[in-house]
């Protein structure tokens, strides 16, 4: 605890001083009761203090030296003093001119120790009472920490508790503070009733509140337990409800909680008014603004005359309204909706009037919380510098620049008047998260396929926000290695540069017959073309060295040699979702194309784009939609190459194995005229989509777990002419290749461990050819540092 503030003791006894001085005024002209006048103190001596100097006390006190120490000024002093809280005891002599003050500190808390908290950690009560080690301690503020404590107890639905404090006296005047608490059963909520609805039954209405009713299944939350705050907000989402359903006369009359008898319970009851139902009326907006027509803004309003009058519409009109001003540089307008009912039509008008506010400018811009990022890797993404006039939607796009980067946990901008009507002042606080990943992947396949993955990767090198990965990746199949760097604003400028080389080995013995060993490197650039469209450039050189194993098909045969690959290409990119990091509408379109030729050995030119339409269905329910084909032939003569067809499954794919569908060499089994699966050929042309709704579980928010339901489908075909085989040819094995439908549907499992986010996915193949290799199980693993 803090020493009571020294300058408001001094501004106390300068009040008293004043107070006392007309008195001693009105005593000198009075005639003189006693032979002799009172002498002035000449000495004011301080005894017993042991921390507080004597000075410091002197300027608590009322009476001075020079003064004549009269009962009253003697008084008011002791009082100053006491007030403090300083002095456990305080006694003041008047010996003529000397005046003597006893003293008796307060002692100082050594040290703050809980017994007793079993289910309430130490920290959630420390924060809450304001004993500390080093305070002052007093038995008051002991008293008020009980009740502090209790409280607490009682918010987490233990209203059985009991605090009991204890002192342990130390030397040099200091104590142990001691709380020993008995926290006794929890108490739920055994029933939730409701009294007076009528349109909405008692169990609709349970779901819209927060307290639930106790059960043995709810051992993860705590919103069974009562807590008072908890159902004032209960009383606001009823409103809240009833108000998005129409019903705009809807009250909660009371609520009230009432504790069982044996204490191991609570019966909650609200008692609620309904009222009628009301659809909107006359909707209108009038505007002091003059640069905003009051037309153009009612345009913007998502509120339609005759339409159901639902509250919420009203909130979403004012955020309309308020970002439009903003957008036109008036930062601080003030919006209000004027509500008038008409209980006769039972329609509700409202018109919004948005008051004058001048023009805002931006008079500084402040970063704070970047403990490691630098100022200019923020301030770069900033859409707005000092002295440019504040713009809402200017800084809702730099926030999600901001964030797009994925160095912080949360970005906020929040601005606040500046040193003039016309100045505003604008800070951007963020929360780093760590950039640095060490990622590990596992899977497992129908036939008990494991697949590890390693990566090492820095997406902040040294807070300048530069992107540096290091992957080795190893598994039955495959053996990875690749380095690359990119500097997201090359040459200072609004353009992002990079290079990569790898070293890759695949063995694809189990699923086509032949290994590759892939060498080289490369070169990208990107740049933003407008404001939610980018553009990406790419060139690189490898070395694809291809061995076919013996026995394999004649199709694969001819694939086996080393070649020379130098292809350059684009992708073109639409970004027009709301959120760059969980997005909840809008959509993303990619369009990429490669070609290979300038010079090399490989010729071929590759299509592929990719779509994704997100949708917000209730909360943080969220529908998404996405589909992504490809197309990619030789030219000149040539033939595409296995190792450059597209081979489909696994993550791509749920459902199936890595190169899992598509064109596959086969043999038919002379019994049951069954197609048996061999080599996957891969294919020249896919298309896939995925249709996935992602939701909560349930679960405190603070574990992390999410959950989705989706389901997959496409295809996948399209050889060369030169690369089929067909059946009866004198071949036993020929190939497949009839761009079949396939389709999977599963559930995931999201998971933010504290080792980093986990994915499990659970897909079953329900359209599929016999051939095709499936997979059930498939989880990913990421750790960040």
């Amino acid at each position: 605890m803090a020493k009571f503030p020294r300058v408001l003791m001094i501004a106390i006894a300068t009040a008293m001083a004043a107070a006392v001085a007309p008195s001693v005024a009105r005593a000198q002209d009075e005639p003189a009761a006693a032979p002799a006048a009172q002498p002035a103190v000449r000495q004011i001596i301080v005894n017993g203090n042991q921390r507080v100097e004597a000075d410091t006390v002197l300027s608590y006190m009322v009476l001075q030296p020079g003064q004549v120490a009269t009962q009253q000024a003697i008084n008011l002093s002791i009082q100053t003093l006491f007030a403090t809280g300083l002095f456990s005891d305080v006694r003041i002599e008047d010996r003529g001119e000397t005046v003597i003050v006893f003293l008796q500190e307060n002692p100082i808390i050594n040290r703050v120790i809980l017994e007793g908290n079993r289910a309430m950690r130490d920290n959630r009560i420390t924060d809450e009472i304001q004993a500390q080690p080093r305070a002052i301690f007093t038995r008051a503020r002991v008293q008020a920490d009980v009740q502090r404590i209790i409280e607490v107890y009682r918010r987490a639905g233990r209203f059985a508790v009991t605090v009991n404090p204890r002192i342990v006296e130390l030397p040099q005047n200091r104590v142990d503070l001691i709380f020993e608490i008995s926290e006794g059963p929890v108490t739920g909520v055994r029933r939730i009733n409701f009294i007076g609805n009528a349109a909405f039954s008692d169990r609709r209405l349970r779901r819209e509140v927060v307290t639930r009713e106790s059960r043995w299944w709810r051992f993860f939350s705590s919103n069974d337990n009562y807590d008072p705050d908890r159902l004032e907000y209960d009383r606001e989402l009823l409103r809240q409800y009833y108000h998005d359903r129409g019903y705009a006369d809807f009250r909660v009359v009371s609520a009230v909680a009432e504790l069982t008898p044996d204490q191991s319970g609570f019966y909650i009851t609200f008692t609620v008014d309904e009222g009628d139902i009301y659809n909107f009326g006359e909707i209108s907006v009038r505007s002091e603004i003059p640069d905003l027509s009051s037309d153009l803004l009612r345009s913007m309003l998502p509120l339609r005359t005759g339409e159901l009058f639902r509250g919420s519409r009203i909130e979403s009109g004012v955020e309309s309204l308020t970002y439009a001003a903003g957008a036109a540089g008036y930062a601080f307008v003030n919006i209000r909706p004027m509500i008038s009912r008409d209980r006769a039509t039972r329609t509700v008008d409202v018109e919004f009037v948005v008051d004058q506010g001048p023009r805002v400018y931006i008079e500084r811009i402040d970063i704070i919380g970047n403990t490691r990022t630098l100022d200019y890797v923020i301030r770069r993404e900033m859409e707005l510098v000092e002295g440019d006039a504040f713009n809402r939607a200017l800084i809702d796009r730099s926030r999600n620049r901001v964030r797009r980067l994925g160095f912080f946990e949360d970005v906020t901008i929040e601005e606040s008047p500046g040193s003039a009507p016309d100045r505003a002042r604008v800070a951007v606080t963020v929360t780093e998260q760590p950039t640095g990943e060490l990622a590990f992947g596992a899977g497992f396949s129908s036939i008990d396929q494991f697949m590890v993955d390693l990566s090492i990767t820095e997406r902040n090198l040294r807070g300048r926000g530069q992107f540096v990965r290091f992957r080795v990746s190893s598994s039955s199949r495959r053996q990875q290695v690749d380095i690359r760097f990119t500097e997201p604003r090359f040459l200072n400028r609004n353009l992002a540069a990079g290079f990569e080389v790898f070293h890759v080995r695949s063995d694809f013995a189990r699923e086509a017959s032949f290994q590759t060993v892939t060498t080289g490197g490369g070169f990208r650039a990107g740049f933003p073309m407008t404001l939610s469209t980018e553009m990406a450039l790419r060139y690189f050189l490898r070395t694809d060295d291809v061995t076919v194993f013996a026995g394999a098909n004649p199709s694969l045969l001819a694939q086996a040699g080393s070649r020379v690959t130098s292809v350059g290409g684009y992708t073109l990119r639409w970004d027009r979702t709301n959120d760059p990091i969980n997005p909840t509408r809008g959509f993303v379109l990619e369009f990429s194309q490669d070609f290979a030729g300038i010079g090399g050995d490989v010729r071929y030119m590759r299509t592929e784009t990719n779509a994704a339409i997100y949708r917000g269905l209730w909360r943080d329910v969220v529908a998404s939609f996405t589909l992504s084909s490809g197309f990619i032939m030789g030219w000149g003569g040539d033939s595409v190459l296995i190792n450059d067809r597209f081979f489909k499954g696994g993550n791509n794919f749920r459902g199936f194995e890595f190169a899992g569908i598509g064109p596959r060499v086969v043999i038919r089994d002379p019994d049951t005229g069954e197609l048996r699966g061999g080599d996957a050929l891969g294919g020249r042309a896919y298309a896939i989509g995925t249709l996935e709704v992602t939701f909560p579980l349930g679960l405190p928010e603070q574990y992390g777990i999410r959950g989705s339901v989706f389901t997959e489908f496409g295809t996948l075909g399209l050889l060369d002419d030169t690369d089929r085989i067909a059946e009866g040819t004198g071949f036993a094995a020929f190939t497949v290749d009839d761009l079949s439908p396939r389709l999977s549907a599963g559930v995931s499992i999201f998971w933010d461990s504290p080792f980093g986010p986990i994915r499990f996915d659970f897909a079953e193949a329900f359209i599929r050819e016999t051939y095709d290799r499936r997979e059930f199980f498939r989880f990913s693993q990421r750790r960040e540092f």
